[in-house]
């Protein structure tokens, strides 16, 4: 499979036949626009002159077209979709424009349309290079009562097509336009609990969705993650491969259940991970107040049958906070603190405790500190498997 990596949308770094191609390519959008190629009417029956008047620009996801340079980082993905081929291209374009007006897209921006689905798409964090990351539940979708209200019959399949593209334009309007700005956005879906293959009205759903997506928002994923993959999923994904492009499926990464926190953490920074992928991160008003996603953690490999010891340095008199995960659990964990008045004694801190899968899965801790010294932090596993510990801590000055 061929790979393509996130190209650069600075012209004066582009190679010399990609900065023609682009040229070639705004001179017919220019063109376009002053033989008002572009201005389309959601009715079809009413006469396009008729509406030209009401429009004094062309724009597209909020960003009228020839206005400033981030027309350069626009044409440039529906150059790379059309690899570079410049009619196609402006074709691409034009067919865009004129579904986004059919089917009244800046209106769709400010519809209200529920919040029910808000659990199955939502943004969280940023991914290590800066890319928005947007999570796509299905698993929620195991909810017969949701399922029926979404996709039971045609209207309310189309509503849900609505409120996908909703949501997309909306998270793109926040991106940055710019040369050398972040205009992609990193997808995970998680496939856990997902319904299979026999839900046709998904499955009808999600292809429509994909051949829209695709014929009309080029080159806004940086990468797509698939977690918790069940078995029938890859043969449903050869099915659906035939309809995308080469460049689309070389950005494809799948995670089985075991791997998905080790896959994650490869793109995503802990801190910013949810809690319920492995990561630290949940919403702040749920969680220890003391960290957000701006405190970044630690993560360490624990070897099958190890003990793996953390060591803090304080040098200062101080309360010493932290918290901690290990994936899955199926560990020991115990703390303790020593000073370093050379008394050659430890202050037991966490005796040794055994943490199962279903405990809790990110613990926090506290502890004042009147000598200088340093924490230990223990992890004892006892498994064949590799364990993933993340950590993070900071100190808070005692009071005056």
């Amino acid at each position: 499979m061929l790979s393509f990596k996130q190209e650069t949308n600075k012209i004066k770094d582009l190679p010399p036949l990609e900065q023609l191609s682009l040229t070639d390519l705004k001179h017919m959008v220019q063109q376009a626009i002053t033989n008002k190629d572009f201005y389309f009417t959601s009715n079809p029956e009413e006469p396009t002159s008729e509406i030209i008047s009401n429009h004094e620009e062309i724009t597209i996801w909020g960003i009228p077209l020839l206005k400033d340079e981030r027309t350069d980082v626009v044409l440039l993905k529906f150059l790379r979709a059309r690899e570079f081929k410049v009619n196609e291209s402006f074709n691409m374009l034009k067919n865009t424009l004129r579904w986004r007006k059919a089917f009244s897209i800046d209106e769709l921006v400010d519809e209200s349309l529920g919040d029910d689905l808000d659990k199955v798409v939502f943004m969280h964090g940023n991914d290590k290079e800066g890319h928005p990351v947007c999570y796509n539940v299905y698993g929620e979708f195991e909810n017969k009562e949701l399922y029926l209200k979404t996709f039971a019959d045609e209207e309310k399949r189309t509503r849900f097509l609505k409120w996908r593209i909703q949501f997309l334009e909306r998270s793109i309007r926040k991106l940055d336009f710019r040369p050398g700005g972040i205009s992609t956005i990193f997808q995970v879906s998680d496939l856990k609990n997902s319904p299979g293959p026999g839900k046709k009205e998904l499955r009808w759903a999600t292809k429509q969705a994909l051949q829209l997506l695709q014929d009309n928002y080029p080159e806004f994923v940086s990468k797509q993650v698939f977690i918790n993959v069940p078995w029938w999923y890859l043969a449903f994904y050869s099915m659906m491969s035939p309809f995308m492009t080469q460049r689309t499926k070389s950005k494809f990464v799948f995670a089985s259940p075991a791997r998905t926190a080790e896959v994650l953490f490869k793109y995503v920074s802990p801190e910013h991970v949810p809690i319920q992928y492995g990561g630290l991160s949940v919403d702040y008003c749920d969680c220890n107040p003391e960290f957000t996603i701006d405190d970044s953690a630690a993560v360490v490999t624990v070897k099958p049958m190890t003990k793996q010891t953390v060591e803090i340095i304080v040098n200062e008199k101080c309360t010493l906070v932290w918290e901690l995960r290990v994936v899955g659990w199926e560990v020991s964990y115990g703390a303790e603190y020593v000073p370093n008045n050379g008394d050659n004694y430890t202050i037991n801190v966490q005796k040794p405790k055994k943490m199962a899968p279903t405990d809790e899965p990110v613990i926090s801790h506290s502890y004042k500190i009147n000598e200088l010294g340093k924490l230990l932090l223990t992890i004892d596993n006892p498994t064949s498997k590799k364990k993933k510990l993340l950590y993070r801590f900071k100190v808070e000055p005692l009071p005056e």
